[in-house]
């Protein structure tokens, strides 16, 4: 008679370290401190320097930011793009399960700090936009208000979408070869708001109008926004795989190897994985 072996695979356990909040908390502290500089900055020129583009002050206090922006923003997208992709991972199969659970810990740490910078671009900053235009009679379209809004904000949050997305893609198996829908949308959706900056102002310089969000031409802006919503779409898609992981790591149960994530991801999306 033959006789039955049982095979026990040990996993070590991470340390707590691993799953830490500090770097989160470090990133929100330099967007705050840096979006606060940047409030401080337009309540003390915008008014003083910023209603007549013409003068040589607005080309100082003003133009001189906008190029600095359309300098270093596409600067800084490729780079980090270009890092996420030539420090990839290039052996995901043999991925151990400790890891792969780290690095949904940073996916999750990226995305928070998307939203915060979203929350900035896509609601402060259009927000007071609004205000602003329905004060001051624009003489160009590059105003005070545009020059933080449109080329500031809204490239800094589609860097960090876009560079979670590629970090997805290039560390987690169930990104790496199939595409997600949902975080497309995520990311995609406010991604084309800046693109719709064009639409915008191709029409309050045909058309003098009231700077209402119901108006027609500002409905690209809500229709884009609200594709945030997406993120339910991502952790919906994420969640089982990251709790088959914790499973795994935690309780010794056995999970969905990374060889076969990464061929058949769809695997690691059924909700049964979430049962305890």
């Amino acid at each position: 008679m033959a006789q039955a072996t049982t095979q026990t695979v040990s996993i070590s356990i991470p340390e707590r370290s691993a799953f830490s909040w500090k770097n989160l908390w470090i990133a929100l502290a330099i967007i705050t401190v840096f979006e606060i500089a940047v409030n401080v900055y337009e309540r003390t020129f915008a008014i003083s320097k910023g209603l007549d583009y013409f003068t040589p002050q607005y080309q100082t206090y003003w133009m001189s930011i906008l190029y600095t922006e359309l300098i270093l923003e596409p600067t800084a997208l490729i780079a980090l793009c270009s890092w996420l992709w030539v420090t990839r991972d290039r052996a995901m199969e043999n991925l151990a399960p400790a890891e792969e659970l780290r690095r949904y810990w940073n996916l999750g740490l990226f995305v928070v700090v998307y939203t915060v910078l979203l929350y900035w671009g896509a609601s402060y900053y259009t927000e007071q936009d609004g205000t602003w235009h329905q004060t001051v009679i624009r003489d160009t379209d590059f105003t005070p208000s545009h020059i933080i809004e449109f080329y500031q904000s809204y490239p800094i949050y589609i860097i960090a979408g876009v560079g979670s997305m590629v970090y997805a893609m290039t560390r987690l198996p169930q990104y790496a070869r199939a595409f997600s829908v949902p975080y497309a949308v995520l990311v995609g959706s406010p991604l084309m708001i800046f693109p719709n900056v064009g639409l915008n102002e191709f029409g309050h310089t045909r058309w003098f109008m009231e700077e209402l969000f119901v108006a027609p031409l500002h409905w690209g802006f809500v229709m884009f926004g609200w594709g945030a919503l997406a993120i339910l779409g991502v952790w919906l898609q994420a969640c089982p795989r990251v709790l088959e992981l914790i499973k795994q790591v935690y309780y010794g149960k056995p999970a969905t190897p990374p060889a076969v994530v990464l061929n058949e991801p769809e695997k690691v999306t059924k909700m049964e994985l979430c049962e305890i």
